[in-house]
């Protein structure tokens, strides 16, 4: 059985006298630096993040994080006040090199563990010290693992019991965002991550919100207005939120998938930048590209504050808006096609978003696949360059409106018809220019398969699953709007698992294209 020792353990001690105290950016931390000078490019050990003070429920896993700088690279030592950290089952200490984060885990946590912690970093030219306490709420008698151990022994040394199978673990990404997220985008994130027991889920977000609240609590005194990360007309991205911190001084911090990042107030000069108005505070991205897609977490003094994860859209544009010509008074019309689903694309003018209203109609047909932005009653300032934008990716084109020279002020509707309703000058067998791709989805999700087919003459089409032609099927709803097919399955079932085919077939020729439907579910732990 390990039994703590109660012996104190001592502190490293300088390598030198003249020993100087200096102070840290991060309350909290003690910093002592040996030498009177430090050469050019050294420096002594510090804390970028701070190990914080931990009130755990018995049985559960307590960390202490700590991220550390120095130069040269310093030596890092966990310690507490009352014991020993030398059992490797009882205390774990990690160091994860692509975050460079040092963590100390104490799993199944007991009222033996509370205690004072120190973390301690140290290079030649220095150590930097910071402590936290951990606080143990008991919740009753609870036998030992090695009492246990004696009693399963003893009893049922003969009893064979098969191994439980393992669960799969959810991503700890899952929980964060759920709880920075409104409830709205509960069904959403479960789609993303597979995890379809919504009560369970509910119940353990509860429980999750509760310590989270706790640990913030000593930080914050305010928090409200968490607004997810969008991303701008100008190609930028931003989220925000209103804080209200209990103590100015204390720091805040950015993260990208576990990683500190950099960031300045000056946010037009920099890649991250924050602009606080009040008890605003407003994170920037400038400049999106596909590597700034991740989660982003707000840290205030190594306490998790708001999460939120930017992702691009994978959609193409099938058919791109056109030039369109317009007398005053008509209304112009711009039509395109995008390769998957959406509720809405963000429709532009001179890079001012439009919206629905007395001068604009935004339409989306019942597929999600074609988009319409009609521009009523047209006049001399409505021309100029309109824009539709689905993730990444974008099209404009002109609006040219010319004068009534008759007088009539008649208006009249003006429609620009689809590229591919207008008949071909030449006969081509068909083909696919945008391929199916695989597919995994949850239990009782819809699922969309969408391809684009050109061909002429126009191109028959049938769906496949296993060899078994779906057309008839009022499982599946099966359309083709302008050379993009589609295929949904409305409730998504483990009979759904298997092989999809489309064949499309005219006259000179037939061409097919496959892809494979994974139905999985999550369970939660």
């Amino acid at each position: 059985m390990f039994k703590i020792r109660k012996t104190k353990e001592e502190e490293p001690t300088a390598p030198g006298q003249g020993e100087i105290k200096k102070r840290s950016k991060v309350p909290g931390v003690m910093i002592t630096q040996y030498v009177e000078e430090i050469p050019e490019r050294m420096s002594t050990p510090d804390f970028t993040r701070k190990p914080i003070a931990l009130t755990i429920q018995e049985g559960k896993l307590a960390i202490f994080r700590a991220i550390i700088i120095g130069e040269p690279t310093p030596s890092v030592t966990w310690i507490r006040n009352d014991g020993e950290l030398d059992d490797p089952e009882l205390y774990k200490i990690t160091f994860d090199t692509s975050s460079g984060e040092h963590q100390l885990q104490i799993p199944d946590v007991s009222g033996d563990h509370t205690d004072t912690y120190k973390c301690l970093a140290t290079n030649e030219y220095g150590r930097a010290v910071v402590t936290a306490s951990l606080n143990v709420i008991e919740v009753g008698y609870k036998k030992t693992k090695p009492f246990m151990q004696f009693i399963s022994g003893a009893l049922f040394d003969r009893v064979e019991v098969e191994p439980k199978e393992e669960k799969k673990e959810i991503d700890e990404r899952f929980w964060e965002l759920l709880m920075s997220a409104d409830k709205k985008e509960y069904e959403s994130i479960c789609f993303q991550y597979g995890v379809t027991d919504f009560r369970r889920m509910l119940t353990k977000l509860s429980e999750k919100k509760i310590e989270r609240e706790e640990e913030q609590s000593k930080v914050v005194e305010r928090l409200c207005n968490l607004k997810p990360i969008e991303l701008r007309d100008d190609g930028g991205a931003e989220f925000e939120l209103e804080m209200s911190l209990k103590d100015p001084s204390h720091k805040i911090f950015l993260f990208k998938d576990g990683v500190m990042i950099p960031f300045n107030a000056d946010e037009t000069e920099v890649k991250h930048g924050l602009k606080q108005v009040g008890k605003k505070f407003v994170f920037s991205i400038n400049g999106v590209d596909p590597e700034d897609a991740g989660m982003y977490q707000v840290e205030v003094n190594g306490v998790k504050i708001f999460s939120t994860d930017l992702k691009m859209p994978n959609v193409d544009f099938l058919v791109k808006i056109q030039e369109v010509t317009a007398l005053e008074r008509e209304d112009a019309v711009f039509e395109c096609v995008v390769s998957q689903p959406m509720t809405n694309l963000k429709w532009t003018m001179k890079n001012a978003p439009l919206e629905q209203g007395e001068k604009y109609d935004i339409e989306v047909s019942e597929d999600m696949l074609i988009h319409t932005l009609v521009v009523k009653d047209c006049k001399q300032l409505d021309k100029g360059i309109y824009a539709a934008a689905a993730g990444m990716n974008s099209c404009c084109a002109w609006l040219i409106v010319e004068a009534d020279t008759d007088g009539t002020g008649k208006k009249k509707k003006f429609k620009l018809e689809m590229p591919e309703t207008k008949g071909c000058s030449f006969d081509a067998a068909p083909s696919f220019t945008v391929p199916l791709k695989m597919h995994s989805s949850p239990e009782a999700y819809e699922c969309y398969m969408t391809c684009a087919v050109t061909g002429n003459p126009k191109p028959s089409i049938t769906w496949y699953r296993n060899n078994i032609s779906l057309n008839t099927n009022t499982n599946y709803h099966i359309t083709n709007t302008c050379g993009v097919c589609s295929m949904v399955i409305l409730r998504v079932g483990s009979k759904d698992n298997g092989e999809y085919t489309i064949a499309a077939q005219n006259s000179l020729g037939r061409v097919e294209c496959s892809t494979k439907l994974t139905v999985q579910g999550t369970p939660l732990d």
